[in-house]
């Protein structure tokens, strides 16, 4: 079987006077404070999620 993809995310920018949508998007891949890392499963959702606060975070490679 072979292993799950996954993505590790770091957030690199605060949610403060963001929409509420993308606080609650951050909060559902794991970030929630700067700088914190979050590895998630490489899903559409996730992918879609991840398009949504593409500007407040970034994909950490060769973790």
């Amino acid at each position: 079987m072979a292993a799950k993809k996954t993505i590790t995310l770091e957030q690199m920018r605060s949610a403060n006077r963001r929409p509420e949508r993308q606080t609650q998007t951050l909060i559902g891949l794991g970030l929630n404070k700067l700088h914190r890392v979050s590895t998630v499963e490489d899903t559409a959702a996730t992918r879609g999620m991840l398009k949504k606060v593409a500007h407040l975070v970034r994909v950490v490679e060769g973790k």
